[in-house]
C-alpha cells in the first residue's frame, strides 16, 4: 500500500490504557538517560545516585554458574516455584540468620527480582477500589505498582521526629482502616531511604496491627546485611509470634550478595498467601534460568566472612559519604544502615531537585533527590555507596569545589 493511500485511511487512533497515564516514567530511567547523554559527551559523571552494587558475586558463585551454564541438560523451562535446591537454600539462609524456620515447598516463592514480587503480591491481594497503605517517603514502586492496580494510596507518614516509624496509633483510627477497606501495607526495614534499622518492637506492633485489622503486612527486606554490625542477627517479621497469619516477606540478593543483575529474589509467607501469588505469577513469567538458581542455592550457603568482608568494603566508602554530606552542609544520622547515606539539605537550598541538579550540572557527581520518595524527603539527598571509595573521594573534592565556588 502507498503512503498516499495510507494517509487517506480515516479511522480512530491507537489509544494506551487509562493506567498508563496514571503513572510517569521511572525517576532513574529518566535520570540515567541524562546521565548517560553527559558521559557520551566527555564530562565524565561521577554516579552516587541508584543503589547498583558495583562489586561482583563470590567467585564460588560465578564458577557454580559456569559449571551449571556448560550442561547441556540445564537450558529448557523451569518450574514457576523455582527449583528445590534454591527454595531449600532459601530456608537454610533464614534459619540460620533470622531463627525463621520455614517450608521450603510450600512457604517459599522464588521471584525475578523483588520489584516484580510488588506487582504479583498487588495483583494477588487488591482489587480495584481497595487501598493500600505506602510509607512516605518509601520506595516509589510501592506508589506506582499500587496505580497500576487501581487502588487507592494512602501514604503513612515516616518522619524525623518519630525516628522514621510508622505511627500504627493514628493508623488504627482512619476510616479506610476500620472500615476494612485498606489490603496491604508495605513496610520496609532496614528502612530505605532513611536507613533506619528494623528493631523487634517495629514488627510486633505491625504484625499486632495486621491481625486487628485484615492487612497483610509485606516488608521488603534487602537491606538487612549491609553494615550490618558483626555478631549482631538481622531481622525479619517472620519472627514474630503470629507473623505468618498476617505478613509476607520479600528478601532479594541483589544487595547482600552482589548479585542486583542476576535477578533472584524470594518471597516468604504462609502456604495460602503463596499459593494466591503463584496464581499470579504463573501466568506472567516462566521461572528463572536453571544455572542462575544453582548460583543463587551457592551464594546463600556462604559463610559470615562474606558479609564481614563485604561490609568492610562499605564501611570504609561510608566514611568518605560522610564527609560528602558534611560538605554539603546536611544532616544525618550515623546510626542509618544499608547501602545508602540520607541527609537533611541545608534550609538555604531551594529544593532537594535544584540542589541534585545544581551538583550534577556544576560539578559532575549525581546524587538522589530525596523527592522522589514522597513529600516527606523534599529536604533530603541520598548517596549511594555502590561506587569504588576511589571515585567518592573524586566526588568529595568536587563538591568542596562546589561549596568553595
Amino acid at each position: 500500500m502507498s503512503n498516499a493511500k495510507i494517509s487517506n485511511i480515516k479511522g480512530r487512533a491507537v489509544t494506551p490504557a487509562e493506567r498508563v497515564g496514571n503513572v510517569k516514567e521511572y525517576y532513574f530511567s529518566r535520570k540515567l538517560r541524562e546521565v548517560a547523554e553527559m558521559n557520551a559527551r566527555g564530562l565524565d559523571v561521577i554516579s552516587l545516585g541508584i543503589g547498583g552494587p558495583d562489586l561482583p558475586p563470590s567467585q564460588e558463585v560465578i564458577a557454580t554458574l559456569c559449571d551449571a551454564a556448560n550442561d547441556p541438560r540445564n537450558h529448557s523451562y523451569q518450574s514457576y516455584t523455582g527449583i528445590p535446591e534454591l527454595r531449600e537454600a532459601f530456608a537454610r539462609w533464614y534459619a540460620r540468620w533470622y531463627g525463621v524456620e520455614l517450608n521450603p515447598s510450600t512457604e517459599i516463592l522464588p521471584l525475578i527480582g523483588s520489584k516484580e514480587g510488588i506487582m504479583h503480591i498487588t495483583m494477588a491481594l487488591v482489587n480495584p477500589g481497595d487501598c493500600v497503605l505506602v510509607p512516605d517517603p518509601g520506595y516509589p514502586t510501592y506508589t506506582s505498582v499500587s496505580r497500576l492496580a487501581g487502588a487507592e494510596i494512602i501514604k503513612y507518614n515516616l518522619l524525623p521526629e518519630r525516628g522514621w516509624m510508622p505511627d500504627f496509633d493514628l493508623l488504627d483510627t482512619l476510616p479506610e482502616v476500620k472500615e476494612g477497606r485498606v489490603k496491604v501495607m508495605w513496610l520496609n526495614y532496614p528502612n530505605m531511604p532513611t536507613g533506619t534499622p528494623a528493631t523487634r518492637e517495629l514488627f510486633e506492633r505491625a504484625v499486632r496491627f495486621g491481625r486487628e485489622h485484615g492487612v497483610l503486612i509485606v516488608n521488603d527486606n534487602p537491606y538487612s546485611f549491609i553494615l550490618k554490625p558483626s555478631g549482631v542477627r538481622p531481622l525479619s517479621i517472620l519472627e514474630v509470634e503470629g507473623a505468618k497469619e498476617t505478613a509476607m516477606e520479600m528478601n532479594s540478593l541483589s544487595k547482600s550478595h552482589n548479585m542486583a543483575g542476576w535477578r533472584v529474589a524470594m518471597l516468604a509467607g504462609n502456604p495460602e498467601f503463596i499459593s494466591w501469588v503463584l496464581r499470579v505469577k504463573s501466568n506472567i513469567d516462566s521461572g528463572q534460568f536453571r544455572p542462575v538458581m544453582l548460583a543463587a542455592a551457592r551464594a546463600l550457603d556462604l559463610g559470615e566472612e562474606w558479609y564481614e568482608e563485604l561490609n568492610a568494603v562499605y564501611t570504609d566508602r561510608r566514611k568518605v559519604a560522610e564527609e560528602i554530606m558534611q560538605a554539603l552542609g546536611c544532616e544525618f544520622d550515623p546510626a542509618q544502615r544499608g547501602l545508602f547515606l540520607w541527609g537533611r539539605i541545608p534550609e538555604a537550598e531551594e529544593s532537594s531537585e535544584a540542589m541534585a541538579d545544581r551538583i550534577l550540572y556544576d560539578k559532575r557527581v549525581f546524587v538522589t533527590p530525596g523527592f522522589i520518595f514522597g513529600r516527606n524527603g523534599e529536604r533530603y539527598i541520598r548517596i549511594s555507596l555502590c561506587a569504588t571509595e576511589e571515585n567518592l573521594r573524586r566526588a568529595l573534592d568536587r563538591i568542596k569545589e562546589v561549596k568553595n565556588d
